[in-house]
C-alpha cells in the first residue's frame, strides 16, 4: 500500500517520456577545390561585371567579368573557372582557371592551370603552365636576386646552337 506524503497532496508513478528522436548531424559538406583561399580574400562573384580599376591590399578572386586593370602588389589574383578579364594583371602571385586577355605581371609567380587560357605577355620569376592550358604571348622570366631576366616568344622559339 501506499502512504499519502506528508504535505497531504498524492503523487501518481510519473509515466515516462517516451524517447526522443535522434537527429543525424550533417556530414560537413567538402571544401570545392578551386584555388587556395586566403582569410582575407574579396570576390567577384560570376554575375558580376566590373569596368576600371580595381586596386586594393587583399587577394582577389574574380568569377565574374573584368575589365580594365587589377592592380594588388604583394597579393593573390586568382581568376576562377567562370572568370573572364580583359585587363591588365600586377599582383605577387596569378592563378589562371578562366579566361585572361591582356598582360599578366607577378612578383613571384604565375600559375595557368590546364582549364585556363591567357592570351597576353607575362613577367614573372616563375611561371607554370598545366597540359591543356592555353597560352599564346611572351614570357619575361624576372630573377627575384637581380632586375636581369631571361625573355622569350611562346611559339616563335630562338635556335638553338650546339656546341660541338
Amino acid at each position: 500500500m501506499w502512504k499519502p506524503s506528508q504535505s497531504g497532496s498524492i503523487s501518481p508513478n510519473p509515466t515516462p517520456e517516451p524517447p526522443r528522436p535522434v537527429t543525424p548531424v550533417p556530414a560537413a559538406e567538402p571544401a570545392r577545390t578551386q584555388a587556395p583561399v586566403s582569410a582575407e580574400q574579396a570576390t567577384i562573384g560570376k554575375g558580376l561585371f566590373i569596368k576600371g580599376e580595381i586596386s586594393g591590399s587583399e587577394s582577389l578572386l574574380v568569377d565574374g567579368k573584368v575589365e580594365g586593370s587589377i592592380n594588388l602588389p604583394g597579393n593573390r589574383v586568382t581568376v576562377g573557372r567562370n572568370g573572364q578579364v580583359a585587363a591588365h594583371i600586377t599582383a605577387r602571385e596569378v592563378v589562371i582557371l578562366g579566361k585572361v586577355r591582356g598582360n599578366v605581371s607577378a612578383t613571384d609567380r604565375v600559375d595557368i592551370r590546364a582549364e585556363g587560357a591567357l592570351n597576353g605577355d607575362v613577367a614573372a620569376a616563375r611561371i607554370s603552365i598545366e597540359d591543356g592550358a592555353f597560352f599564346k604571348g611572351g614570357i619575361d622570366i624576372k630573377k627575384p636576386d637581380s632586375g636581369k631576366s631571361a625573355s622569350m616568344t611562346a611559339g616563335a622559339p630562338e635556335p638553338v646552337k650546339v656546341a660541338q
